[in-house]
């Protein structure tokens, strides 16, 4: 059944916890449909883990509307959020509000906006388009934030923090995203808002989770971040299975008849029985 933004806000009100994952292909999105689900976000991480780019600020709207169109065919049961990537929302809101739609075009439900943007939020909102916003760490300017660090880990940042948290949320923010933020200010800012929030890397005290997918099936080599747990080593089961393909190539024992096709025996008599054939079946 399909999950819409009602059944995000009855969770929260009834104190069940959301979960969501990240995706940005079919076959992965086809997996996670028959799975308990509730959302997924086509993010701007696959930049990195599907195309092996260090700098997430180099992926595209038309990357990001290729892998949304993935998912979405792979996926009928999850509510699904698009991830805008940099510079296609920062300008103006029109440019804002128009790329937002791009990404509803090709069967998302919401977009994520990353940063504080109230304004933008607002102007996407009140477009028709639902958003989640997303604060803390944010990997489009994490630069500006001294790298890949901790945040609001100080009681001015999270005074800031909260501030900004309730100005989405009256802006028209849907949802809300904390990354990498102290599970102590997390909650903070859960019983401060009437959205639902979600966290990846920041606690248990939330209305929801989010993963990286490739993060939990050991599919990401780069970096491995303290909050992430790895459920399998999705790298060493690939592996153990694409050389035991070599080895059954090499030795001969695949294909075998099993696995070929097979000519209907009057039509094979009529193929070695053609004149002047040196064709010879063993």
């Amino acid at each position: 059944m399909k999950r819409t933004i009602l059944n995000l806000f009855r969770n929260k009100l009834n104190n069940v916890r959301s979960v969501g994952i990240t995706s940005y292909d079919y076959p992965t999105s086809r997996i996670i449909n028959n799975c308990n689900v509730d959302f997924i976000i086509v993010g701007d991480t696959a930049g990195s883990t599907v195309h092996g780019i260090k700098n997430l600020n180099e992926v595209s709207m038309d990357m990001m509307l290729t892998h949304c169109r993935s998912v979405k065919r792979g996926s009928q049961n999850q509510f699904l959020i698009g991830d805008m990537p940099y510079m296609s929302y920062q300008s103006s809101d029109k440019v804002a509000v128009e790329n937002a739609g791009e990404f509803i075009k090709v069967g998302m439900d919401a977009v994520k906006v990353e940063g504080y943007f109230p304004n933008r939020i607002k102007s996407i909102v009140d477009s028709g388009t639902m958003v989640m916003s997303h604060l803390g760490l944010t990997p489009q300017t994490q630069a500006r934030l001294g790298g890949y660090r901790i945040q609001a880990k100080t009681k001015d940042e999270v005074d800031k923090l909260v501030t900004q948290a309730k100005n989405v949320e009256e802006n028209g923010a849907s949802l809300l995203l904390l990354e990498a933020v102290p599970k102590e200010v997390s909650k903070v800012v859960r019983d401060e808002l009437k959205i639902p929030v979600y966290g990846i890397g920041g606690g248990p005290h939330l209305d929801g989770q989010l993963v990286i997918a490739h993060d939990i099936l050991g599919l990401f080599w780069d970096f491995k971040p303290k909050f992430i747990k790895q459920y399998i080593n999705g790298e060493q089961i690939f592996h153990n299975a694409i050389n035991e393909y070599s080895r059954d190539v090499q030795d001969g024992t695949f294909p075998d008849d099993k696995h070929s096709y097979e000519m209907k025996k009057d039509e094979l008599e009529k193929l070695l029985g053609m004149s002047g054939s040196s064709w010879k079946y063993d």
